[in-house]
C-alpha cells in the first residue's frame, strides 16, 4: 500500500466519483447514501482501504472515516453522531452506559489482529529487546527513568525521548492497561499524539527516541525503523504476522474492531458497506500491515451482521 495512504492527519473523505454521480446519486449498484466512521488511527488503514475499494462498486455512496482516537470515536457513536466506531481497544463500561443512555444499540465486529509495537531510530544499535518490566519502569506513572542508562547500565547515557499515543487512543489505553496495570496509569513527560503518523516521525527524527503504537505503522517504516523484541518472560519476541497471529507475542498482540450502530446498519448503503468489508477483509488487510482473521471468523461476523440488519439482534 502507497505511503501516502497512511499520512492522513485529520478526517478524511473519500468520495471518488460521487459528484460524477450527481452528489449521491443512485449509481449501477443501485445506492446510495452515506456511511459516517470514526475512531482509531490504528485502525484506520483497514478502513481507508475498504472504503476505496467500495466506493469504486458503489459511486453513490459517500463513506467518511475520521480519526479522532477509539475514545473520541466511541463518544461520537454513543451520541449517535456517528454509523460506525472503529476501535483498538474493547469499549469501556462507561462507553456502554452512555451508548444505553442515548438508545444506541450495537455490536462489536472484531476485524483484524495487531501486534502492539516498540520502536525505536534507525541509529539505535543497543535495545533490541526490552523486558516488561524495563517498559514498565519506562512508562510508570512515577517512572524515575530519564536517560537510556537508567534503563540499563550498558545503554548510553542520552536521554530518552518518548513517543506515544495520547489518551483518547485506544492504544495508549491497552498499553498503560497491559504493561503498567492500569489503564489510562502513564508517565505524562512524552510527546503524545493520537495520530500514529505524528508519532512515526517522531521517532524517525531523534537516535534517542523510543516509542510505541501500531504494527501496520511499523512496517510502513520498517527500513527506517528499529523494531524492539518483547520479553514477557518466556524469551525476546519481535511482532511478526506469525507471533501475532499465534499469541506468542505476548501481551501486546490485540483484536481490532469495528462497532455497528443497529440502526443504522438497517440502512442499505451501511449494511452493504459492512458486507463487502468483511468479505473482502482477507484479501486487504494484508496490504494494511495487519493480521487477518480466519476465513471461518469472518463467516461468522457476515452471519452476525445478517441478524443485525434483519433487526434478529
Amino acid at each position: 500500500m502507497p505511503t501516502s495512504r497512511f499520512r492522513a492527519i485529520r478526517a478524511l473523505v473519500l468520495a471518488a466519483g460521487v459528484a460524477a454521480c450527481g452528489g449521491g446519486a443512485p449509481d449501477g449498484s443501485g445506492l446510495a447514501g452515506t456511511v459516517a466512521i470514526d475512531g482509531s488511527s490504528t485502525v484506520f488503514p483497514i478502513l481507508e482501504a475498504v472504503v476505496e475499494e467500495f466506493q469504486l462498486e458503489n459511486r453513490g455512496v459517500r463513506v467518511t472515516v475520521g480519526i479522532s482516537g477509539t475514545g473520541g470515536g466511541f463518544r461520537r457513536f454513543c451520541a449517535g453522531e456517528i454509523d460506525v466506531a472503529d476501535a483498538s481497544r474493547p469499549i469501556t463500561e462507561a462507553e456502554r452506559r452512555s451508548c444505553t443512555e442515548n438508545g444506541v444499540e450495537f455490536t462489536a465486529v472484531p476485524i483484524a489482529r495487531d501486534g502492539l509495537s516498540i520502536v525505536g531510530n534507525a541509529e539505535n544499535d543497543w535495545a533490541r529487546c526490552l523486558t516488561l518490566e524495563e517498559l514498565r519502569a519506562i512508562w510508570a506513572p512515577a517512572s524515575s527513568v530519564t536517560s537510556w542508562a537508567d534503563v540499563r547500565a550498558d545503554f548510553p547515557a542520552e536521554k530518552i525521548e518518548l513517543y506515544g499515543p495520547g489518551p483518547s487512543s485506544g492504544t495508549f489505553d491497552y498499553f498503560t492497561e497491559t504493561v503498567n496495570g492500569e489503564r489510562g496509569a502513564s508517565r505524562p513527560d512524552y510527546q503524545a499524539s493520537e495520530d500514529d503518523n505524528v508519532l512515526v516521525q517522531g521517532v524517525l527524527g531523534d537516535r534517542f527516541a523510543l516509542g510505541y503504537f501500531g504494527f501496520a505503522y511499523f512496517r510502513e517504516h520498517a527500513d527506517r525503523l528499529v523494531g524492539i523484541a518483547v520479553d514477557s518472560g518466556a524469551g525476546c519476541v519481535q511482532p511478526t504476522d506469525e507471533t501475532i497471529e499465534d499469541g506468542t507475542y505476548a501481551p501486546l498482540s490485540r483484536p481490532l474492531f469495528i462497532y455497528v450502530n443497529h440502526r443504522a446498519a438497517a440502512r442499505p448503503e451501511v449494511a452493504a458497506f459492512l458486507r463487502y468489508a468483511l468479505r473482502h477483509a482477507p484479501d486487504l488487510i494484508p496490504a494494511t500491515g495487519y493480521v487477518p482473521l480466519t476465513a471461518e471468523q469472518y463467516a461468522e461476523q457476515v452471519a452476525a451482521l445478517g441478524a443485525i440488519t434483519q433487526g434478529e439482534v
